[in-house]
């Protein structure tokens, strides 16, 4: 049977609460504040919490925070008779599954508590399947809790035995090469080594040197056989970063190494034959490479195996403060730095944020601001001046005197167009969508407003 935990300082709703779960199946237990709380959750497997915000002692969002740091696999339910929308924003960035707000109806908590229960379902067979709790910080340093980030470490899981080629896809700083570790490390492979390479950091006229190797004399400046990147990964795992740059005289001949596990040195006179798995990665669209004939439709074809998609950060935003909390645990061990958490105001900064660079942009954002900041939390000061809060654009055209309809929704036409282009990474199509225009009328409103 399910155990649900109800914490509260009033009595009346407590024993309320309780009848009202109880009778509907579940076993309760009950406390009256946050640290009361936390001793049952230790000695006790909870499955939901229903928790009041405003508590003595330790409030419900210091408790949520306390549970999601300590780990313990509880689901929260923050309740509060104040309803606020800082409120909730606050609960839900301390950790919290969902927000009701007193007085409630009794089909909205066991609707509520249902959907937790569903929730802590997929979240064991997650569990099960990747062997780890949720959050994961594995040795790859992947860190995620979103159900998107789940999915994908799922199919980690299952492709890492297998010797497939992979396609990861996904916008620059969003892990690429962190889930092919992930992969690597959990694989047959993972005694030999992985190699990295980027197609795009390397000039054309280098790169089939680099992959392939050249013997003595091949060129001008080869004054010694060099064993390319194939051979150094043979046994292992070849990771080719940034595919479609690869110039298409080169594809041509990483296809043969695809199908028939040989290559020819620059300058050799025979062939040499390897074992290496390839995962490829870029953030490019190939499909579109392939139609303007950039990028070979067979390679597309054999490097698309088995493709996984990585979401960007703006779409796993449950990861944020996770991602936040981990950067600052471990840039405290790299700096001997002694910062031990983020300002209210500043985590909803970066709540807000749309984040193009993704969790590489999180990342030394987080770097930076530890490295400025001269107590032991973050604050707004600390963060980039593009993460200042900009003033309210509609409150600041009402006041400067502006009584023309037509002069003000052109001001704030423009200001939605840049936020809903900002939060889609640049996708015109999915902005569009947002703002529930037209593509063709955003195309011109972009070129109308001079937006870059």
């Amino acid at each position: 049977m399910k155990r649900i935990l109800i914490v509260d300082d009033e009595e009346s709703l407590r024993v309320s609460l309780s009848a009202l779960i109880s009778r509907n199946g579940f076993h309760t237990l009950t406390a009256a504040n946050g640290r009361d709380a936390l001793a049952l959750i230790q000695q006790n497997d909870i499955d939901v919490a229903f928790v009041d915000v405003r508590m003595p002692e330790m409030d419900g969002i210091a408790l949520t925070r306390t549970l999601r740091e300590s780990g313990l696999p509880v689901s929260v339910i923050l309740m509060s008779a104040y309803g606020s929308i800082d409120d909730a924003r606050d609960a839900m960035s301390a950790g919290a599954y969902d927000y009701i707000t007193k007085p409630f109806k009794s089909d909205e908590v066991i609707l509520t508590l249902t959907k937790a229960l569903q929730r802590e379902h997929r979240n064991d067979e997650i569990r099960s399947a990747v062997g780890a709790t949720v959050p994961l910080v594995g040795q790859s340093g992947i860190v995620f809790r979103s159900e998107s980030m789940a999915r994908v470490f799922t199919l980690i899981e299952k492709i890492a035995k297998v010797d497939s080629i992979v396609l990861l896809v996904g916008e620059s700083g969003t892990g690429k090469e962190l889930v092919a570790r992930a992969i690597h490390q959990r694989s047959n492979r993972s005694a030999a080594p992985m190699v990295p390479v980027n197609c795009g950091a390397i000039p054309e006229n280098l790169i089939e040197s680099e992959l392939f190797g050249h013997k003595k004399g091949a060129f001008t400046d080869a004054r010694a056989d060099k064993a390319g990147l194939f051979l150094q990964a043979n046994n292992g795992t070849l990771l080719l970063d940034e595919i479609g740059e690869l110039p298409l005289q080169l594809q041509v001949k990483l296809l043969r190494v695809l199908q028939e596990g040989t290559f020819r040195p620059l300058g050799a006179q025979q062939d040499v034959r390897v074992d290496v798995r390839v995962i490829a990665a870029t953030h490019q669209n190939l499909e579109e490479k392939v139609k303007n004939g950039s990028f070979r439709e067979d390679l597309f074809y054999r490097l698309n195996v088995l493709p996984i998609r990585l979401p960007p950060l703006r779409e796993r935003e449950e990861d944020v403060l996770l991602l936040i909390d981990y950067f600052i645990s471990r840039n405290n061990r790299k700096f001997d730095s002694k910062v031990t958490g983020i300002t209210n105001e500043a985590r909803k900064m970066l709540l807000s944020h749309a984040w193009p660079g993704n969790v590489r942009e999180l990342e030394n954002v987080i770097e930076r601001a530890q490295v400025l900041a001269e107590g032991t939390q973050i604050t707004p000061a600390d963060l980039p001046p593009n993460f200042q809060q900009k003033e309210n654009v509609v409150r600041t055209t009402i006041e400067s005197g502006e009584l023309s309809i037509k002069k003000a929704v052109r001001i704030v036409e423009e200001e939605l167009i840049r936020k809903a282009l900002q939060k889609t990474g640049g996708n015109r199509t999915n902005a569009a969508r947002l703002l529930e225009i037209s593509h063709r009328a955003l195309l011109y409103k972009i070129k109308e407003y001079g937006i870059s």
